[in-house]
């Protein structure tokens, strides 16, 4: 699911890279965390903290095309170690919820089910052992901190669009930093309980900057979603990359260590709309997210980053329509969404060349006028002329079944190497931590 966003694109000059490849469907057999691996650990010993990081709708050819917007070597680059298999228990073809179960629990579930079997059981999540084993949690996104990829750390419900029931399992299960959108979810009485348990709320960036002495911390900055990046300087929200600063700088206080998930939610609703500019714009703030993440690590010496797309959305492909180039310096004029330009149409769309050029800098030809014009969604259709212009093609308005590049930094990043069911990460990650996880258990 995705929110719409009307609001003024301030294009900010981002990049987007990817590689596309097919998804392959099978069967492998899950491994547990007392599983030895045959690799020696070049990174020395146990990760102390692991911070999971899910891109949504990030695939190969979305990291191409990144790197060529952002014209040179992104951060994710050399820290590739492997690819993932996406598809869910009931379909070739996941969604949000199930590849995010899978992720978290390592069981694979049917589409639209958070953190429960096909059959209606409760599946214990990487975050939950890890709580168990006295680590500190927290979860991070730009969508609603209920929404899918976040919930199935720490919560159970049989449907994902159950947010008001996901709202209280989140401080039910002691996450002890919750950072995102999603005010609506959370009543004042639940807000009020948080606040009687040791839990400092805020409600905007310039509160998030004053956090300095919160042990457990909740930060709820929209009553939806947040603002996707191109709008985010209109509005007082925290960037991507500084609520993940926040979050580890509160959680690296428990000596036992944290588990960290940070979701960059709009990627996936840029593919959606089949916005190639709000794509690019919102993976370069999730790269700046990433770097937070690995210059903790590499002063830390303990914490592992494990970076992973839960699907691809759209089908984006670098390159296409019979072209064989790509153009994505065209997406740096870009200073507003489709949606945005939409909203500035008049009744009859007579603007439409005026609109366009005023936040694209593309001088529409007639064919193109017309096209918008007599669109049923004038918003699709120019994302389709701004992608068309950018050589930057989609294959669909949904998810795709490709297989997702997997990254990783830290001790026990080689575990992660070669092709892996999305059911093994987690296991990998308690296997980094020298913590026992058997999925189903």
């Amino acid at each position: 699911m995705k929110n719409k966003s009307i609001k003024k694109k301030l294009i900010p000059f981002a990049v987007v890279s990817s590689l596309a490849l097919g998804a392959l469907v099978g069967n492998f057999s899950v491994p547990t965390a007392d599983a030895k691996s045959s690799k020696p650990d070049t990174n020395n010993g146990k990760a102390k903290n692991v911070i999971f990081m899910v891109p949504d709708g990030y695939s190969a050819s979305y990291a191409t095309n990144y790197r060529w917007y952002k014209g040179e070597e992104t951060v994710l680059d050399s820290m590739l170690v492997g690819m993932h298999r996406t598809y869910s228990s009931n379909s070739e073809v996941t969604d949000s919820a199930a590849a995010g179960t899978a992720m978290a629990t390592g069981i694979k579930t049917n589409n639209g089910m958070i953190s429960t079997s096909p059959d209606g059981k409760d599946l214990k999540t990487i975050l939950e052992v890890a709580e168990e084993k006295g680590k500190s949690s927290g979860l991070v996104a730009t969508s609603t901190i209920t929404h899918a990829t976040p919930a199935v750390f720490a919560s159970h419900v049989a449907s994902r669009s159950n947010e008001a029931d996901i709202a209280p399992q989140l401080l039910e299960n002691d996450v002890d930093v919750i950072l995102g959108g999603g005010k609506k979810y959370f009543p004042e009485t639940l807000l009020n309980e948080a606040v009687k348990n040791g839990y400092q709320y805020v409600t905007n960036h310039d509160e998030l900057k004053k956090v300095q002495k919160s042990n457990k911390l909740i930060g709820l900055f929209a009553e939806d979603g947040m603002a996707p990046e191109l709008d985010r300087d209109e509005t007082n929200e925290p960037s991507l990359a500084e609520m993940t600063e926040t979050a580890i700088d509160v959680l690296k206080k428990d000596k036992d260590g944290f588990f960290l998930m940070v979701e960059g939610s709009q990627i996936d609703w840029a593919g959606h709309d089949n916005d190639a500019a709000w794509a690019m714009k919102d993976s370069e703030a999730f790269e700046l997210a990433v770097k937070e993440a690995v210059e903790f690590a590499k002063k830390d010496g303990n914490t592992l980053v494990i970076v992973a797309g839960d699907h691809d959305t759209g089908g984006m492909s670098v390159g296409g329509y019979g072209k064989g180039d790509a153009n994505l310096d065209v997406l740096r004029n870009v200073t507003a969404t489709g949606d945005f330009m939409e909203s500035k149409l008049n009744a009859d769309r007579s603007n439409v060349k005026e609109v366009v050029k005023q936040y694209t800098n593309l001088d529409l030809t007639a064919a193109e006028v017309e096209r918008i014009k007599a669109a049923n969604s004038p918003s699709i259709a120019i994302n389709q002329v701004v992608s068309e212009r950018a050589i930057v093609g989609w294959s669909s308005s949904g998810h795709t079944g490709t297989d997702v590049p997997l990254y990783a930094f830290g001790p026990g990043s080689h575990l992660f190497s070669g092709l892996h069911e999305n059911t093994n990460l987690p296991v990998l990650m308690a296997e980094a931590m020298k913590i026992k996880f058997k999925p189903g258990n």
